[in-house]
C-alpha cells in the first residue's frame, strides 16, 4: 500500500467514532481520555498475541518487523487485527541500532515521525522526570522538606539521547545561589521510572497515585522521601496529561497500530502501555504486541509484571529466530555470521530450545517459531532450522515481511490462527512466582527457571537493598531483572545456553511508583554511549525538507 491514511480512515477500520480521538497531523491521532481509559470490568473481547525472540545478537532479530508483518498478514486473512507496540527511543535511533519502527514493507507509518518523537510523549516523560529532579534540588536549596539530605538523594535526571559523558556528573556547582553541589547521573529516558509509571497506569487517578510514590531520597533513618513530599505530583501529571493518551497510527500496508510508551527491556519492563493494550483488546479481534529483547527479559516481564497489572494473558506466542543469531550463539564471530555454518547453527539452537521449553513448561504456551529470513540465509540452513524446530513438536514458518509485506507474513499468520483456534477464550494466567514469595525467592525463580542459572550470588549491597525494599513495603512486589540482553547469563560475551552459571545480583533499586523492585545483575548501563560510527552519521535533511538515511 504505502499511502498514508487519514486518522479517520484508520479509525474507521476499528469502528472508532470521530468523537473518540483527536487528529495529530498526517496519519496520526490520539485517543481521548473518555475512550482510552476503560472502566474496571470492561469487556476485552480480543485475543492477545505476544511476539518475543531468542536471545538476540547486538543488532536485534526483528521482533517489531515480525509483529507488523503478522498484523498485516492476519488482516489479509480476514482477521480484524491491530498492532500494539512501543515507541522508539531517540537514543538508539540516532545511535547504534537505528530506528525501532520495523523496516521495509513491515514498518510503522509515518515512519520518520514515529522514530523522531511522534506526538512528543517521550519528551513529556523527560520533562516530567526532570521537573521532579528540579523540585528535589529546589527543596534542598530552601530546606523545605524535613530530613532531605543531598547525600541521600537517589533520583537522577534523564535525556532521550545516548551520551556516556552524563553517566556520572556533578550538579549544583558555582556557589550558594546555584544549589547544593552533589554527585548525580543521567539515565536515558526509556530507563526512567516515570516511563514505567506511564506504561503501567490505567488512568489519570492511577497515574497520580503512582507518581506520588516515586522515591527521590531517604532520610537519615531510612524513611522514604517521595515526589508527593516535594510537591511535584500535580505538575508532573499536568506535563504527562497528553502523553497518557495512546497514539493511533498505521503500518505501511494500512493496518491500525497503537504506538504508546517505551520502557527499556533490560532496566525496566520493556512493554508498551497497559492503556493501549486494553483499549486495543476492546476494539479488535486480535492484538499483536511485543516485549523487549529476548524471551528471558521481555517475555518474563510481560507475564510477571505487565499481565498482572493489566489483568490480561496472551492466547498465543510467537518466538522470532534468525539463522544469523543462532550461528553467533553457536560460536560464529558476529562479523562472519552471514557465512554458511550449519554446525554452529545446530550448536546455537540450544538457545531457542531453552526458550521454547520455558514458554511451554512455565507459562503454558506452545510457541510458533517465526524465522526472520535475511538475504544471506541459505536454503539448507533455513531447512535445517525448520527441521530442528519441528523435531520439538512446534509449528514453524518463515517470514519475509521486510521485503514482501503482508504476503511474506502469511505462513506465520496461519500458524498463529491455528494457535488461537485452540486457545481458551479466557486463558488462566500462569505467572512464574506468587507475589507472596520473598524477593530473594522471586529472583531465584527467574534466575534458575528462565536463565538456567545454577545459583544466585548476592553482594552485600544487594542484600542491604533488598532488606530496605521489604522494609519499604515492597516485599509483595514483582521483580524486574536488569540484565544484559545478549546472554542468558550476566555476561554479554556468553552466548548460547551456557551451563553451569551463577547469576550475580550487584544491587537493587526500589521502584515504588512503578510497583516493582529492580534487581541489577552485573554491570548495567542506564545511559548508552554512541558507537564509533553511530547511525546519525548517515542521516541528513535535503534542501526540500526530506529526511534521508533514517533506517
Amino acid at each position: 500500500m504505502g499511502q498514508l491514511l487519514s486518522p479517520q480512515q484508520i479509525a474507521e477500520k476499528l469502528d472508532v467514532a470521530p468523537a473518540d480521538y483527536v487528529p495529530y497531523g498526517d496519519g496520526v491521532a490520539k485517543l481521548r481520555a473518555e475512550s482510552a481509559f476503560l472502566p474496571e470490568g470492561a469487556k476485552l473481547g480480543g485475543k492477545l498475541v505476544l511476539v518475543s525472540a531468542i536471545t538476540p545478537s547486538p543488532a536485534g532479530e526483528g521482533k517489531t518487523t515480525i509483529s507488523i508483518g503478522l498484523t498485516d498478514a492476519l488482516r489479509v486473512r480476514g482477521v480484524n487485527a491491530i498492532a500494539a507496540l512501543r515507541q522508539p527511543s531517540l537514543g538508539p535511533t540516532l545511535g547504534s541500532k537505528g530506528g525501532g519502527a520495523g523496516g521495509g514493507r513491515a514498518r510503522l507509518e509515518p515512519f520518520e515521525r514515529v522514530n523522531l518523537g511522534l506526538t512528543g510523549d517521550i519528551h513529556a516523560v523527560t520533562s516530567a522526570h526532570n521537573l521532579l529532579a528540579s523540585m528535589v534540588d529546589n527543596a534542598l536549596h530552601f530546606s523545605t522538606v524535613k530530613g532531605l539530605d543531598a547525600r541521600r538523594v537517589e533520583f537522577p535526571r534523564v535525556i532521550d539521547l545516548d551520551d556516556r559523558s552524563l553517566r556520572h556528573v556533578m550538579v549544583g556547582l558555582g556557589g550558594v545561589l546555584q544549589g547544593i553541589p552533589r554527585e548525580s547521573r543521567f539515565d536515558i529516558t526509556a530507563a526512567s521510572e516515570v516511563m514505567a509509571v506511564l506504561c503501567l497506569s490505567r488512568d489519570y487517578a492511577d497515574l497520580k497515585a503512582r507518581l506520588s510514590r516515586l522515591r527521590v531520597a531517604s532520610t537519615k533513618d531510612g524513611t522514604a522521601i517521595t515526589a508527593a513530599d516535594v510537591g511535584a505530583v500535580g505538575g508532573m501529571a499536568v506535563v504527562l496529561r497528553e502523553a497518557m493518551l495512546p497514539n493511533l497510527a498505521q503500518t505501511f500496508e494500512g493496518s491500525p497500530a497503537m504506538i504508546h510508551g517505551g520502557p527499556f527491556g533490560n532496566i525496566a519492563h520493556g512493554c508498551s502501555s497497559i492503556v493501549a493494550t486494553r483499549w486495543a483488546l476492546s476494539r479488535a479481534e486480535v492484538v499483536v504486541t511485543e516485549a523487549g529483547f529476548g524471551f528471558d527479559l521481555g517475555a518474563e516481564k510481560f507475564f510477571d509484571i505487565k499481565c498482572r497489572a493489566a489483568g490480561v494473558w496472551p492466547h498465543a506466542l510467537v518466538l522470532v529466530a534468525t539463522c544469523k543469531a543462532l550461528k553467533v550463539h553457536g560460536g560464529t564471530p558476529l562479523a562472519r555470521a552471514n557465512e554458511p555454518d550449519e554446525a554452529a547453527l545446530r550448536k546455537g539452537f540450544g538457545n531457542l530450545r531453552h526458550h521454547l521449553a520455558t514458554a511451554k513448561n512455565t507459562y503454558g504456551l506452545e510457541a510458533t517459531v517465526a524465522i526472520n529470513v535475511f538475504p544471506g540465509d541459505t536454503e539448507s540452513e533455513l531447512a535445517l532450522l525448520e527441521s530442528l524446530v519441528r523435531e520439538l513438536g512446534h509449528p514453524v514458518a518463515r517470514s519475509t515481511g521486510y521485503t514482501a509485506g503482508a504476503e511474506g507474513g502469511l505462513a506465520v499468520a496461519d500458524c498463529v490462527k491455528a494457535q488461537l483456534a485452540k486457545a481458551e477464550p479466557n486463558p488462566t494466567p500462569r505467572p512464574l512466582y506468587p507475589l507472596e514469595a520473598t524477593l530473594e525467592a522471586k529472583i531465584e525463580s527467574i534466575a534458575k527457571t528462565i536463565y538456567g542459572a545454577t545459583a544466585v550470588e548476592y553482594s552485600a549491597q544487594a542484600k542491604k537493598d533488598l532488606a530496605r525494599a521489604e522494609a519499604a513495603g515492597l516485599a509483595g512486589a514483582p521483580v524486574c531483572m536488569a540484565k544484559t540482553h545478549l546472554s542468558l547469563t550476566a555476561d554479554p560475551a556468553k552466548g548460547g545456553c551456557p551451563q553451569p552459571h551463577v547469576l550475580p545480583i550487584q544491587a537493587a533499586r526500589l521502584s515504588a511508583g512503578a510497583g516493582f523492585v529492580v534487581a541489577l545483575c552485573g554491570d548495567i548501563m542506564t545511559m548508552p554511549g554512541l558507537g564509533r560510527e553511530p547511525a546519525v552519521l548517515g542521516m541528513s535533511l535535503t534542501d526540500g525538507g526530506e529526511i534521508v538515511g533514517l533506517k
